[in-house]
């Protein structure tokens, strides 16, 4: 499979444009799940689920664990046939999960369709992985990662109160054609992107060239350890994603002002994308992931100390200021370790993003969903499940890593690791 149209550099990899594009293609998994979170209730109703049910929550999981398969095909394959072909399958597949839910009746049908869904979105979101590390390295792709994600996290801000205004005269599946009308315009609008793996870059798909891929990836420790932190945040986003519904409306009872609170957390990570960006441009990549990571630390335990008051059922605002620092702290660190596992490996730049992205959504939506299950009416589980994913990614990091860490001159820019087992 090859890309027929001519090579074309109708977008600057360096450019506007090509951030606002890989943003929208992020984009394309987060707009999945935030537009429907404000039609759990109805959903509940519907499936004749207990008013705090968190089985619309599978809906989440489900897509989150297709996103994780997905990326096993599609980042390699990129390696192979080149990054658009790949993209514009991704996109393809993710329009036919999203109505193949939209009209399907039951909810394990649903469950079943989102599943698809999240494979589709896995080409959007490897492949614009990929393209971002075949045109930058190091801080210039951290920075273009930020940036990308900042402009990303406009969709959790407007997504639910989106959600919500159109839920108000149309049924909740209005939250599944918005998504593939959404994968329309993309595909339009990836015309104007140029191929950016070359041809003599490309690898084949031969057993022994994928496993030797793969061995490049998982050997090299810097890329071992800036990934497994990033599973263990990411579990942190996935709990969110799932339970704040229910924590903002049942245990705070404030479920008419969750899009606005749930937007408003989403600014936040926003920020915390942008000020990433000028962070590292100021200290360098390294000392910011080692700054952050403590800073993490530090507000993860805030809100785990604020959990326990009042039987797990703390003063609403107390929660919300606690939450203000948590997530911008997520902000500045994960974008900073997807780069740092990418940095080693631009040979393999698909089946890095490929594996990295796997672990990390795979491994994230387990261990959120273990978070998820223990949920028992109360800020507790989660609060105190983030504070122990934030600790196992804090001591992977630089624990793991901290080779990377000694390496680093006073500002540290990585430059490529070599692999090493162990």
């Amino acid at each position: 499979m090859t890309d027929p149209t001519p090579q074309r550099a109708l977008i600057d990899p360096a450019g506007r444009e090509f951030i606002a594009i890989v943003a929208s293609l992020m984009a394309t998994a987060a707009i999945s799940i935030d537009l429907m979170l404000p039609g759990f209730d109805d959903m509940r109703t519907e499936f004749g689920l207990a008013p705090d049910s968190t089985r619309p929550s599978l809906l989440i999981t489900a897509f989150f664990l297709g996103l994780a398969t997905g990326q096993l095909v599609f980042g390699p394959a990129s390696d192979r046939y080149g990054r658009r072909p790949m993209l514009r399958a991704g996109l393809v597949v993710y329009a036919v999960g999203a109505v193949g839910a939209a009209f399907t009746p039951g909810l394990n049908g649903i469950i079943a369709w989102r599943f698809v869904w999240g494979v589709g979105a896995a080409g959007p979101r490897a492949v614009a992985m990929a393209m971002v590390r075949d045109t930058s390295e190091g801080e210039r792709m951290a920075r273009t990662i930020s940036l990308a994600m900042a402009v990303f996290i406009l969709v959790p801000i407007f997504a639910p109160g989106i959600g919500a205004g159109l839920m108000s005269f149309a049924s909740w599946r209005i939250a599944f054609w918005v998504p593939f009308g959404f994968a329309a315009v993309l595909a339009l609008w990836t015309l104007r992107l140029p191929e950016t793996l070359s041809a003599e870059r490309r690898r084949s798909l031969s057993a022994r060239d994928l496993a030797e891929a793969a061995r490049a990836v998982v050997s090299t420790r810097q890329t071992l350890a800036f990934g497994a932190g990033a599973m263990f945040l990411y579990g942190i986003m996935t709990s969110y994603l799932a339970t704040s519904e229910v924590v903002i409306g049942d245990v705070f009872g404030h479920e008419r002002i969750f899009p606005l609170v749930f937007g408003a957390f989403a600014v936040l990570l926003g920020a915390g994308s942008l000020a990433n960006a000028r962070f590292v441009g100021r200290i360098g990549l390294l000392r910011t992931v080692r700054f952050f990571c403590a800073y993490l630390l530090v507000t993860t335990a805030a809100l785990a100390a604020v959990s326990l008051l009042d039987a797990g059922r703390p003063s609403f605002w107390a929660y919300c200021i606690t939450m203000a620092l948590v997530l911008p702290g997520v902000a500045l660190v994960q974008p900073n370790l997807n780069t740092g596992a990418m940095q080693p490996v631009p040979h393999v730049a698909g089946m890095a993003s490929a594996l990295l992205g796997f672990a990390a959504t795979a491994g994230g939506a387990v261990l959120g969903s273990i978070v998820d299950h223990n949920f028992d009416g109360t800020l507790r589980p989660f609060a105190v499940g983030s504070l122990l994913l934030a600790a196992i990614a804090v001591a992977l990091v630089l624990g793991l890593g901290r080779e990377s860490f000694r390496a680093s001159p006073a500002r540290p820019s990585l430059a490529p690791a070599t692999a090493t087992t162990g």
